[in-house]
């Protein structure tokens, strides 16, 4: 008897680009057209651009971790893992399950999203003592490591201790850097008032890049207001200054200053998953390099997107242009991908990626923000509206519209509790402990291991 069997869509990872991918196959492919399959360690989208407000506590973790069981034609097969190899020429994804289990997954078809992990460099003690900010759990640790950093300050009788305390280092001056320093800024400043035993002017928070500019993509204008913005609130910038070495009680900046601190937040740009590398393909700057239609070339069936992936900038009409690893392409391009393996399974032609960028928006807290929506340029409170309007409406359920709003609007009545949740409060975690980047195989690896699944099953 013949039995037909259906294509296999294999989608790795539930950033923007993943989850807006299987959204869109589920809406537009019939019940019996495909299966499709994501590999993700946890069953939530998480909206990144809101993390620094997750960590100052102005919105819980639940309001930005939006769940991928909610929609009403969710029926896509979840594994709960990380994909850590794979072999292209067998078409089979090898996925560490959260239980450390090791699993071969096979596909069809494959669309390769798994997001990109904090770029660290070869700096003594950075990956032990800092912090990063790109997970919800990382989030959620930093508050409440920044909250008991004033309870121990105002608990201590040393000064060297309490003034070590009582400062913060946060390294990087792009949009995650800015938003963090901004958010986290105002948090200790509000508490403060509750500590009668400590003295508001002890407490420094530093914002430090190797780059001569603060987010130069804004431009100088909106540039210097940030800076204006986050000097007003008493924020040290320096620019030019990186890391020379970290301590659990100390910071060495390149300039040669050492700074008492036991809070170093890392936040000095991204690179592509370490999945990337397995795949034994060509990258640009090492992220996968794909065609327009965000195809792996020489391998039918594979697509490449988000932050993983050098997608040509058509739009930009430059030679060599790829798309910013953002969060708007990454959801347009996700649902591109998913039109283009839809045509694909129909025979049809694919299309490629074209998407002009609408502009950015950094939120700094209150009333603060710069923005520069289609060109325009705001700052103060009409660019905290587009900033604050945009990630409202990005938000893809209307549940997760009404938490965050909700949230908005009763800490800005009410203000925050500095409440402690007592996050793995016994167990010290730093960078190095949350984006397990040392989980990865070689493509040797790979290969070997699906080799030898096949020999096993002879």
């Amino acid at each position: 008897m013949n039995t037909v069997t259906r294509p296999r869509i294999l989608v790795v990872g539930a950033g923007f680009a993943g989850v807006e991918c299987v959204r869109r196959l589920e809406r537009k492919l019939a019940p019996g057209e495909a299966d499709v399959t994501l590999v993700t360690p946890f069953a939530y989208q998480l909206y990144l651009p809101l993390l620094p407000q997750v960590a100052s506590g102005v919105l819980t973790p639940q309001s930005i971790a939006l769940s991928l069981r909610r929609s009403k034609k969710y029926r896509t097969r979840i594994i709960p893992g990380g994909a850590i190899g794979v072999d292209l020429k067998a078409k089979v994804c090898v996925v560490r399950t959260i239980t450390d289990q090791i699993v071969n997954e096979p596909y069809d078809y494959i669309v390769l999203a798994p997001g990109s992990i904090t770029r660290t460099f070869d700096i003594p003690g950075l990956t032990d003592h800092a912090f990063g900010m790109k997970t919800l759990a990382e989030a959620a640790y930093i508050r409440d490591h920044v909250i008991s950093q004033l309870d121990l300050a105002d608990a201590s009788q040393d000064p060297a201790e309490r003034a070590s305390r009582l400062q913060f280092v946060v390294v990087g001056g792009g949009y995650a850097g800015t938003e963090t320093a901004a958010c986290l800024q105002r948090l200790t400043h509000a508490a403060v008032k509750r500590y009668p035993r400590l003295d508001p002017s002890l407490i420094k928070w530093h914002l430090i890049d190797i780059a001569p500019k603060l987010m130069p993509e804004l431009g100088d204008k909106l540039g210097r207001a940030a800076q204006e913005v986050l000097r007003r609130r008493g924020i040290d910038i320096s620019l030019g200054v990186s890391i020379e070495k970290a301590a659990a009680e100390e910071v060495t900046f390149t300039d040669g200053r050492v700074v008492p601190t036991r809070t170093l937040i890392w936040t000095a740009g991204v690179v592509a998953s370490p999945l990337i590398a397995t795949l034994g393909a060509e990258t640009v700057k090492g992220r996968l390099a794909v065609t327009a239609e965000m195809c792996l070339p020489g391998h039918d069936g594979v697509f490449a997107l988000g932050d993983s992936a050098a997608v040509p900038d058509l739009a930009k009409g430059q030679e060599g242009a790829v798309c910013p690893p953002t969060a708007q392409h990454a959801m347009r391009q996700g649902r591109h991908v998913a039109e283009n393996i839809i045509a694909t399974l129909h025979n049809q032609p694919m299309r490629p990626y074209v998407h002009k960028d609408l502009g950015l928006v950094v939120d700094l807290g209150g009333t603060d923000a710069v923005s520069k929506p289609l060109g325009i340029e705001l700052h103060g409170l009409p660019a905290q509206a587009v900033a604050r309007g945009y990630h409202w409406s990005a938000l893809r359920t209307g549940v997760a519209k009404a938490r965050v709003m909700t949230n908005w609007m009763l800490n800005a009545i009410a203000g925050d509790d500095f409440v402690r949740t007592g996050f793995q409060a016994r167990k010290p975690a730093k960078l190095k402990d949350f984006e397990y980047t040392d989980a990865y195989l070689t493509p040797e690896q790979v290969r070997e291991r699906i080799e030898g699944s096949g020999r096993a099953q002879l």
